[in-house]
């Protein structure tokens, strides 16, 4: 009955919001006390219609930007990718294929309605395949087969379809589900791709000194303390999927005495490490606490039987965070989700430093709503908004107290105020991602 009530008050809430033409949002107050079972509606995308706005255009589509379905695809060295899709779907890659590092790895199917309807565009696959890889200069390390929601909806057996291409070049091809519909499911077209690019690895001698990062697509930063932590505990080889030159050095990443999964869109990835080629894993998170960090980091030094000596590194993140604080104590900041972060833990982290955090854009999950709770005890006014809602047409910023913006999505709602996009392709992480980010935010006040 209580939770019956509660519902029927946030809709009340949608419904006068609407009709005033003001963006929906919920208090982290509101948000804690309905729990995850019972979020509103609005924050839930497969539940409305879908709000394409400048600030939903990075993630709307699994391929649209940055790292998406395609160019995750792509990780693998010496790899090219076959687009089965519709026009409409395939036209955004026409972005990627303009960059250098991508020329001639990317070829369409051609097909019209007809072999949509029909399905005869499966039995193209295996031949365009093989013609393909006749016209490569140089043969491919695998072929990628990226199909969209069309064949989703067709219920399209992939892998049968992948087995007997591979038959044909006798190289590896393997699906890509670019799976938009999939997006809030159990396996998301990003969790998904993960698995796919390490399923090609082949079962290797483990080395104890060999150590693989998962998480990302490209490289964490340079100046990670993670790698110099590493080393001091006696790890030699560090492996990124990023940093691998060659087919050859990629299949190394077998090897590995142990995987350490830096996003959690790498967990079922890493448990196909583990069932396949016995390389157990230990996850740890991207966080800004720095109080957390080393926690984290202690954490893991228990585990290997070693002890991280971090002091150097926590103390460069400190010194950076009080440079700021000293030049802006009345940051009050807006957190978009189009970043390097998760927005509500960053978030949690900047209001724990003394700052004021107003505003967020992001979307609510199992693995965040944890932020959730604890930004309803320290700031439980914080406005949580869904970029992808469609009253975030009536967004207007002239209603906050923002003077500080993180992430594309909230520098595109406050284009007058400061701003850090923090959405780089290097990976900001640990220490490092702290010291970082404070270090832009102090270049742009």
């Amino acid at each position: 009955m209580v939770g019956i009530t509660k519902m029927k008050a946030e809709k009340q809430k949608a419904e006068k919001q609407k009709a005033e033409k003001e963006a929906f949002f919920c208090t982290t107050k509101e948000l804690s006390r309905l729990g995850l079972e019972q979020i509103p509606t609005q924050f839930q995308s497969h539940k409305h219609l879908i709000y394409s706005s400048p600030a939903t255009l990075a993630f709307n589509s699994p391929g649209a930007e940055g790292f998406g379905v395609k160019r995750a695809g792509l990780a693998v060295p010496d790899s090219i990718m076959l687009i089965v899709a519709p026009g409409c779907c395939g036209r955004n890659t026409s972005l990627i294929s303009s960059m250098k590092e991508y020329n001639d790895r990317f070829y369409y199917l051609m097909m019209d309605e007809t072999d949509i309807v029909t399905g005869r565009h499966l039995k193209k696959i295996p031949k365009a395949v093989e013609e393909i890889c006749s016209v490569c200069p140089k043969k491919p390390s695998v072929v990628m087969i990226c199909i969209t929601c069309v064949d989703a909806l067709l219920g399209t057996d992939m892998e049968r379809v992948c087995k007997k291409a591979e038959e044909q070049v006798e190289i590896p091809v393997r699906p890509c589900y670019m799976y938009a519909l999939t997006r809030e499911g159990r396996k998301p077209p990003m969790v998904h791709v993960r698995q796919s690019l390490y399923s090609l690895l082949e079962p290797g001698k483990k080395k104890g000194n060999v150590v693989n990062l998962l998480g990302f697509f490209s490289p964490l930063v340079d100046d990670c303390e993670i790698y110099d932590l590493l080393h001091s505990a006696g790890v030699k080889t560090i492996h990124e999927i990023s940093r691998c030159k060659d087919y050859m050095e990629y299949q190394t990443m077998s090897e590995a005495n142990f995987n350490l999964v830096l996003h959690h869109e790498a967990r079922f990835a890493a448990e196909d490490f583990h069932n396949r080629l016995q390389i157990p894993f230990i996850e740890l998170r991207r966080l800004y606490q720095i109080d957390k960090i080393e926690n984290q980091y202690h954490a893991l030094g228990n585990a290997l039987g070693v002890a991280f000596y971090d002091e150097k590194y926590k103390k460069q993140a400190e010194d950076a965070l009080e440079k700021f604080r000293q030049k802006c104590p009345d940051a009050s900041f807006a957190i978009g989700e189009c970043l390097n972060a998760d927005p509500f833990e960053l978030s949690l982290a900047l209001i724990r430093y003394g700052f004021s955090v107003p505003e967020i854009y992001g979307t609510i999950t199992v693995e965040n709503f944890t932020y959730i709770r604890s930004l309803a005890k320290i700031s439980p006014e914080t406005k949580v908004f869904s970029n992808m809602e469609p009253t975030m047409i009536y967004y207007d910023p002239a209603k906050s107290d923002v003077n500080l913006a993180i992430g594309k999505d909230a520098c595109y709602y406050h284009p007058d105020c400061p701003y850090v996009m923090w959405n780089g392709e290097e990976q900001p992480y640990g220490y490092a991602g702290v010291r970082r980010l404070f270090e832009q935010l102090l270049e742009v006040v």
